[in-house]
């Protein structure tokens, strides 16, 4: 089994959801508004989903017999996402978290066929697994407007 672009698109999706988690934190600190305890809360729920979620797609990384290259500077090399701004208003930080989920789920529907086209399921079956959480947390970001 060959699986170098699945190993790539691995490292993708690590420093996009690396860059994701650090932007959904940095808003969770700096939200502020009518909404702010709620909206508060969502951005923790998913900057901690988004946490866990990296440490799978690292060790991941690692069964598949790949380094994994862990620095800010190879995440944003990496990321298609741009850090956040603390001094967005809470709609602006909602529709940037919305496009990073979306920008996310967009490169992991093309990922879902390498992995399979190399023969690697287990991977496939992440990616799979990592759509339905982008999705939902679109879903509840729209939804809190």
């Amino acid at each position: 089994m060959t699986n170098h672009q699945t190993i790539q698109n691995l490292e993708k999706l690590l420093a996009n959801s690396y860059v994701l988690s650090l932007k959904t934190q940095n808003y969770h600190w700096n939200v502020v508004g009518e909404n702010f305890k709620s909206l508060h809360e969502l951005f923790d729920a998913q900057y901690e989903e988004l946490a866990d979620a990296i440490d799978g797609i690292a060790e991941r990384m690692r069964a598949l017999g790949s380094k994994v290259e862990g620095t800010f500077e190879n995440f944003l090399k990496l990321s298609k996402i741009k850090s956040g701004d603390k001094n967005f208003s809470k709609s602006e930080m909602i529709q940037d978290l919305v496009f990073g989920h979306e920008l996310i789920v967009t490169d992991l529907k093309v990922a879902i066929k390498v992995a399979q086209d190399e023969g690697d399921e287990a991977t496939a079956d992440i990616f799979i697994g990592r759509i339905q959480s982008h999705e939902k947390a679109a879903w509840m970001l729209v939804s809190s407007q």
